[in-house]
């Protein structure tokens, strides 16, 4: 199959270069985000009584990711038979269910990458601390940059590949299909991908609101035991509940807020792709 009849099918007119920059930077992103996280792993830990903590918080982290996933999981399962549902009864369009799927996957996707590298980070900084400031500071921002490169990979990745399927793939795997049919698919394919953002935004509000939760709840915990019935300071190591904090903080500001942030970055392109389809209308964009 020639490469022109995949970009342009059905007479419709190329792809801009420029569009490739998109999945171009998505691979980017996500290799130096690979990057990042390998030489972080490559770091030690410090010594036994850090490696314990750091595992008592990973271990707890990773048990409520488990367990949230879990549930949001019977929501996303609950919501897509809804959709094919609908779609039978030809009132949504059947790609709808799949999109709203896969924004849900890979904002998911970003917040347990996000928290499993704050897990792995937090010993490691400590150590360097321990040598110098400014190696503290390096461990703590090339982790942090993993999380922000992955939010930013995987939603370009996302709505760029779902814009070519629709665009260019479909015309040659599905030609009867009225995107396929239709003399300006832009319309259609903003309307599908908008349901791609609305799957980010609902695995972002169970991540953000059950986390911010967990967080809270753990955070007052912690605070009641230690300073009003043993008296003793925040955050003391004596405190088992501070550990439950800890897990909290990871929960609730990392894995909440990488899925958040995917939602937020992924939702403002498709809300700009949203308003310029609005503004050019059904006259094309020549």
């Amino acid at each position: 199959m020639h490469l022109d009849l995949l970009l342009a099918p059905a007479n419709r007119p190329p792809l801009p270069t420029l569009w490739w920059l998109g999945p171009i930077a998505a691979v980017i992103a996500l290799g130096f985000a690979f990057y990042l996280y390998r030489e972080l792993m490559q770091l030690s830990e410090g010594n036994k009584k850090m490696k314990d903590i750091a595992q008592a918080v990973r271990e707890g982290a990773m048990a409520y990711l488990k367990s949230q996933y879990r549930v949001v999981s019977i929501i996303f399962a609950i919501l897509f038979v809804l959709f094919l549902i609908l779609s039978f009864f030809h009132l949504q369009n059947p790609i709808v269910p799949y999109a709203f799927l896969t924004g849900g996957l890979f904002s998911g996707i970003c917040g347990f990458i996000g928290m499993k590298t704050a897990t792995n980070a937090s010993a490691r900084t400590t150590f360097a601390a321990t040598k110098s400031l400014n190696s503290a500071l390096q461990v703590a921002l090339r982790a942090g940059a993993v999380m922000g490169l992955v939010v930013v990979g995987f939603a370009l990745l996302d709505i760029t590949a779902w814009f070519l399927l629709l665009y260019s793939g479909f015309p040659i795997w599905f030609p009867d299909n009225f995107i396929s049919l239709a003399e300006n698919p832009l319309p259609q394919i903003t309307a599908i991908m908008l349901s791609f953002g609305m799957g980010a935004s609902t695995q972002a509000l169970f991540a953000r609101v059950g986390g911010g939760i967990y967080t809270k709840a753990a955070d007052v915990g912690a605070d009641l035991v230690g300073k009003v019935e043993a008296n003793i300071p925040e955050d003391d190591p004596r405190n088992p509940a501070t550990i439950a904090d800890n897990v909290g903080d990871n929960v609730g500001d990392v894995a909440g807020m990488g899925a958040d942030l995917y939602e937020s970055y992924a939702g403002s392109i498709l809300a700009t792709s949203a308003l310029g389809v609005a503004a050019v209308g059904l006259q094309g964009a020549d």
